[in-house]
């Protein structure tokens, strides 16, 4: 069923209303029970308890987020557990996981796949569980190293300025890209785009070419105009952008790819004097991140987020896998508790370190220790390339995508990357929150979750070592156990009441129904 969007409200009024009546005259008669006099008591009897319903990834691919037999629970009893969860210890809200819909991606789901075999993959990715259920994506503004050509939205011949915008146009999203996106709204109206820009255009930058340079000061407050009409433009084809990074990697010249140094000095001021002013003053709320960049230079976006000029009008920070480690942005968060965190870029790749596959660092070092360091999102780079691993503009020559596309068959495969976030996005459903978990000595890195739909829990465990690791797990009154395959990943999920589960569940459908969310 789907469980985020099951219809209009007069389709879903029915059983959402019939759903709470059950539950409640059942809860209800239990509560007769207890409390009326002259009732004789029956015999007590064990409480029942839940069972953990279980899906597990293998590194060697044998298993796929194959479901596998339900875990009987019992009650905790006074024996030690290796993983512990405390429900009431709660961390930060979740806002999902997604990919980018990069140029290259749409390029090949519009030109290699036919309308059915485009309609039946994006629903496979973008439907509601039982698939993968993404809703997160990050959108280029302008081009990227995987476009098929070097664009912005406002390019003039050498030479030649428009301060005005008057040549803005995003014509080079008509053809293929946002028809894309487009087609995911359909599936997912709800869905969260973050836009990046990767460059300026060449007249407003120092070096004169989309390649390399810095943007000159004197053009900063229309390079925050160019963002907003961005904004707009794509508004108007029904696309809103929920969050704003200023620059992709501002640490960094590529010198094959549109791309373009800005200094945290910089970034505050554009933020501070433009940017933020710009954005407050509409209607339809855009979110800025800073950075967008690696976890190895935290002192970038701590530098912006101590201009409180510039802090005033930025939602969180954005950052990227491929140097540093995660506990980066849990500093920086600590240090600015008010500024959330996203993961807006990670790759996997045919490189060295992935000849063995990337299940396993992907579940364990960017989802799990990503997401125990305060990310609300985690967004993968290229949702689709091809089996040459593009096509693309200059750039990483070896990167996947979550999915492959063959470019001359249309075949579809799914990459490790695809198993490892789904092992999240189809269990870790929007508004969840982070619940206290403990760690273990055991090799077993995990984080959990509780649904706010239903209260239910969900676990989310990797193994790393090659043998099998035996791993006991108790939360509130209940504990189970189960032995973990080698290098694996496992979710693990219930409900621990199963009436107030059915009752949370139809009154957030009415909550959601009542607050005019489109549900189909």
């Amino acid at each position: 069923m789907d469980e985020r969007r099951p219809g209009s409200w007069w389709a879903a009024a029915p059983l959402v209303a019939l759903l709470v009546l059950v539950s409640v005259a059942a809860l209800y008669v239990l509560r007769i029970e207890r409390t009326t006099p002259g009732l004789k008591a029956a015999p007590a009897k064990a409480p029942t308890m839940p069972n953990v319903e279980l899906w597990l990834s293998t590194a060697d691919r044998k298993l796929k987020l194959l479901q596998q037999p339900d875990i009987a629970m019992s009650a905790r009893g006074s024996t030690p557990a290796d993983v512990v969860i405390d429900v009431q210890k709660t961390y930060q809200t979740m806002e999902g996981f997604g990919a980018a819909m990069t140029d290259s991606s749409a390029w090949l789901l519009q030109n290699k796949l036919n309308a059915p075999q485009r309609a039946e993959l994006l629903h496979e990715l973008y439907g509601p569980p039982p698939n993968l259920d993404l809703n997160m994506m990050r959108l280029t503004i302008g081009s990227s190293d995987f476009s098929l050509d070097v664009y912005t939205m406002d390019d003039l011949p050498f030479g030649q300025v428009d301060p005005q915008l008057e040549h803005f146009n995003i014509a080079p999203n008509k053809a293929y890209l946002l028809p894309t996106v487009r087609e995911v709204l359909s599936i997912d109206p709800e869905i969260r785009i973050i836009a990046s820009s990767w460059t300026a255009p060449a007249w407003m930058k120092d070096s004169g070419n989309l390649l390399g340079g810095t943007l000159l000061e004197q053009y900063e407050s229309a390079y925050a105009d160019y963002l907003v009409k961005y904004l707009d433009a794509v508004r108007n084809y029904g696309i809103p952008i929920f969050a704003l990074t200023l620059q992709n990697e501002p640490n960094f010249e590529p010198i094959t790819y549109p791309g373009m140094r800005l200094s945290a000095d910089q970034r505050a001021r554009i933020v501070a004097q433009y940017l933020g002013p710009k954005l407050a003053k509409r209607k339809s709320a855009t979110r800025i991140l800073e950075w967008d960049h690696n976890w190895n230079h935290p002192e970038q976006p701590t530098s912006v987020l101590s201009n409180p000029d510039a802090a005033r009008y930025i939602d969180g920070v954005a950052w990227h896998c491929y140097e540093g480690n995660p506990r980066a942005q849990g500093n920086v968060h600590r240090q600015f508790p008010d500024k959330d965190v996203y993961i807006t870029e990670c790759s996997g790749g045919d490189w060295a370190s992935g000849i063995n596959g990337e299940l396993i660092w992907f579940s364990r070092d960017l989802l799990i220790a990503g997401i125990r360091q305060w990310a609300r999102a985690v967004v993968y780079w290229n949702l689709a390339l091809d089996e040459n691993y593009g096509p693309h503009f200059g750039g990483c020559a070896l990167c996947r995508g979550l999915i492959t596309i063959d470019s001359s068959t249309g075949a579809v495969s799914r990459n490790d990357e695809y198993y490892a976030i789904a092992h999240f996005s189809r269990f870790v459903l929007p508004g969840a929150v982070r619940v206290n978990s403990t760690a273990t000595d055991k090799g077993l890195d995990n984080v959990a979750f509780q649904n706010v739909s239903d209260g239910s829990i969900v676990l989310v465990m990797v193994n790393s070592n090659e043998d099998v690791r035996r791993v006991s797990v108790a939360e509130g009154k209940t504990r189970f156990e189960y032995a973990m395959p080698p290098r694996s990943v496992a979710t693990f999920v219930w409900s621990p009441d199963q009436a107030v589960a059915i009752v949370r569940r139809a009154l957030w459908w009415l909550k959601r129904v009542g607050s005019g969310t489109n549900l189909n």
